[in-house]
Parts: structure tokens; C-alpha cells; sequence
């Protein structure tokens, strides 16, 4: 069992930056794929970035790549989304989730374990 917890999330002007954090607790953290996934209102959850166990692979939803930087720090239990030039359609809840696996996934189907949320807003 692994319990997630976001933070790093608020209020920013477009242009602006945010540092999400993912404190993990439980078992083996430095084994599961980490992602982060967001969604706003009435829409779906949808893929935002992953980071292999290692850290040695990351990946990136297209709308974001550029801008948004995943890592990880396996000694803290802890995974980052650094998120820079922000725009008003990167509103939304953000969350981290878990996978029991090496290799990372894109859809919300390929996580087992998932925080709470943070809300990040970013105004005009």
C-alpha cells in the first residue's frame, strides 16, 4: 500500500511557475513508475508526465513539454512536477499517482495508487 499526498499547488499569473511535490509513503517507492495526471472542470483526467523508477526516462503530454519537468528524489520518497511558463488552461486539479511497475503509463487505468489533488489555477 502506498499513500500520496500533493502540495506545491495555487494561485499564479500566466507566465509564472509552480513546483508540485508528491510525498509517497509505504513500501518500495524507489519501484514504482510515478506520473502525474490533471483534470479540470467537466472534463477527463487526463496524462500530464511520468518518470520511470529509476528516473531515467520521462515522458511528456504534448501540451506540456517544454514547459513542465518531472523528477524524482527516490531517497526522499518524493516526486516533482516543476511547471513553468504557466497558462490559463493548465487550470486544473493536478495528481500524482503510483504504478507497481518499471515502466510508466499514460492513462489513468495503468496506476494503482493515487493522492488527493492539488488545485492549481493560473490567471490571465
Amino acid at each position: 500500500q502506498v499513500q500520496l499526498v500533493e502540495s506545491g499547488g495555487g494561485l499564479v499569473q500566466a507566465g509564472g511557475s509552480l513546483r508540485l511535490s508528491c510525498a509517497a509513503s509505504g513500501r518500495a517507492f524507489s519501484r514504482y513508475a510515478m506520473g502525474w495526471f490533471r483534470q479540470a472542470p467537466g472534463q477527463e483526467r487526463e496524462f500530464v508526465a511520468a518518470i520511470t523508477w529509476s528516473g531515467d526516462n520521462t515522458y511528456y503530454a504534448d501540451s506540456v513539454k517544454g514547459r513542465f519537468t518531472i523528477s524524482r528524489d527516490n531517497a526522499k520518497d518524493t516526486v516533482y512536477l516543476q511547471m513553468n511558463s504557466l497558462k490559463p488552461e493548465d487550470t486544473a486539479v493536478y495528481y500524482c499517482a503510483a504504478r507497481v511497475d518499471y515502466g510508466v503509463g499514460f492513462t489513468i487505468h495503468e496506476y494503482d495508487y493515487w493522492g488527493q489533488g492539488t488545485q492549481v489555477t493560473v490567471s490571465s
